[in-house]
């Protein structure tokens, strides 16, 4: 990864994992700021810049630290929340939410996990009467990507290894395992991995690991006995895609058997109108633009409804017809009526 310019907050000058970052990544110059919204996203930056001028923020996550997840955006019957490691990500998916969400491509690296790991344990607090309690990190950044730099799982570990009944989901498409692979599995830590069908992946999906590369990081996990998850998401229509994604379902159980899977979830790919305006301008030759989208019921631009229902029985009913049990099976961001 090549930065351009550190920027660190004063006040986690000093911190451990500051430190750790800083010594990892030693070419760059480091700029002292009082806070990251002093500079970053001040000024507009083009997406695209991260190609060749990407700078890295390091600092004090402030305000509320743990939020409610959005509808459907877990297995229902249990509260979901999630928390922000981080902003931005070295990858560079074409259907990227990240492109219209930042008005600047530059990573943010948050420091402060003590404080993100006393508000996760107050909120499992307020649910001691649930019998689980979900945390998803990997909104805004990919969980693992740049961990053997940051390192800062293993405050998590030992948290949720006195919090039974809480879960944590570390959404990934990284192989990056250094940080967790010696770890002890936890049977209430999930590791997942967003998944497409190889050449989907290979077109769409840039900078990132191959489909091949995933399945082997996934096999290595399932060796070592953790618990994961798979995310078909976002599904994109295509010729062949029926064969495309029976094959990728086959490809999936070969690398780790259905008990290791915690869940699968299944969504296509949408956009917000600011997004899909980004996507368009930064991609213009993108395949996915052969797509017919329109704008649906959250006013996210998808595929229209009678192809959503289409693919998502289909990519459904082969993971049924492979074994895999319908309790496993969820729709992501997707209403009762698709």
């Amino acid at each position: 990864m090549l930065v351009k310019r550190i920027f660190v907050e004063h006040q986690v000058a000093t911190h451990p994992q500051t430190g750790r970052i800083l010594r990892a990544l030693d070419k760059a110059p480091v700029v002292y700021i009082d806070k990251v919204e002093d500079v970053f996203e001040r000024a507009r930056k083009p997406y695209l810049q991260k190609r060749g001028d990407l700078n890295l923020f390091i600092g004090r996550k402030e305000g509320q630290l743990v939020k409610p997840a959005p509808d459907a955006y877990g297995l229902s019957g249990d509260p979901h929340y999630y928390f922000i490691h981080a902003y931005n990500c070295i990858y560079e998916c074409e259907y990227c939410y990240l492109q219209g969400y930042f008005k600047s491509p530059d990573l943010v690296l948050y420091v402060n996990h003590d404080e993100i790991a006393a508000e996760i344990r107050e909120t499992v607090r307020r649910h001691a009467d649930r019998p689980s309690v979900w945390f998803h990190a990997g909104e805004f950044s990919d969980t693992l990507a740049l961990s053997h730099i940051t390192d800062e799982w293993g405050t998590y570990w030992e948290l949720f290894a006195t919090l039974p009944n809480a879960r944590l989901e570390l959404r990934t498409k990284s192989v990056n395992l250094k940080a967790i692979i010696d770890r002890p599995p936890l049977e209430n830590i999930i590791v997942t991995f967003s998944l497409s069908p190889a050449a989907q992946a290979k077109r769409y999906d840039r900078k990132t690991p191959s489909l091949e590369a995933r399945l082997r990081a996934i096999a290595k996990l399932a060796d070592r006995g953790f618990r994961l998850g798979i995310h078909f998401d976002p599904i994109i229509y295509e010729d062949g895609f029926e064969a495309q994604y029976r094959a990728l379902v086959q490809e999936v159980l070969q690398a780790v058997p259905d008990v290791q899977i915690e869940y699968i979830s299944l969504g296509v790919v949408r956009f917000t109108r600011d997004v899909y305006q980004e996507f368009v301008r930064n991609y213009p030759g993108s395949g996915l633009l052969a797509g017919e989208f329109v704008k649906s019921f959250d006013n996210k631009i998808r595929y229209n409804r009678p192809q959503r229902l289409y693919m998502l029985n289909t990519v459904q009913q082969l993971c049924r017809d492979a074994g895999i049990g319908a309790e496993k099976i969820y729709l992501c961001m997707e209403n009762e009526t698709v």
